[in-house]
């Protein structure tokens, strides 16, 4: 809403302090998979033993192992990351790894009839078309230049066919998936951060075509 546009990708800058793009992803995503290995390790006996509470960790373990183990080895030509960014993202995942894990590993039990219930299973539902739109967006960004090409083109198939940003479209529908399955404050929290982080994002540099 600043019109502040994030200096990584597209809007990459020449700084002197920066990391290899895998190495940036990696870095950055890290602590909510720690975070979820910490807490799961000490919870709640009752929230450990919830079926409902380990879909939905899994659900944000599930995510998160792709963007921090999988994702990043995936990635083709993409620029260097100034290590401000890396930081302010790291950040982010940390508090909000902290939260999301320990609200579901210490305050919150679901129980067994929540598995049955209309919001868990719609929220099931569109967490995980999402993560196929993100994940088939991807593909379409990491194919769209062959060897050698330079140059913005503009990507084609899938969803990209209804919205410009389609890749970050599928990731805001993935986490208020989640946070309906979840129906709780930290997970609507969390979508709306999302929204609010990567929305405006594919508006700048989408919106003229």
């Amino acid at each position: 809403f600043t019109n502040i546009r994030a200096p990584y990708g597209r809007y990459g800058t020449k700084m002197p302090c920066t990391l290899n793009p895998r190495v940036a992803w990696m870095l950055q995503e890290c602590p909510t998979l720690i975070c979820a290995y910490v807490f799961f390790s000490s919870a709640n006996q009752q929230a450990k033993a919830s079926l409902a509470n380990r879909v939905l960790l899994g659900m944000f373990v599930f995510h998160y192992v792709n963007r921090t183990l999988v994702y990043p080895f995936l990635i083709r030509g993409s620029k260097r990351v100034p290590i401000a960014t890396v930081i302010l993202a790291f950040a982010f995942c940390t508090v909000n790894g902290y939260v999301q894990c320990r609200y579901l590993t210490q305050f919150r039990v679901y129980d067994e009839s929540w598995l049955g219930d209309t919001r868990f299973i719609i929220g099931i539902v569109l967490f995980f078309m999402g993560f196929a739109v993100n994940h088939h967006s991807d593909h379409i960004l990491r194919n769209l230049r062959k060897p050698g090409e330079t140059g913005y083109k503009i990507p084609r198939g899938g969803m990209f066919e209804y919205v410009s940003g389609a890749n970050f479209f599928g990731e805001i529908l993935e986490w208020f998936g989640f946070a309906i399955a979840n129906w709780s404050y930290p997970a609507f929290a969390f979508a709306v951060c999302t929204a609010f982080n990567i929305g405006p994002r594919a508006i700048q540099h989408h919106a003229w075509y």
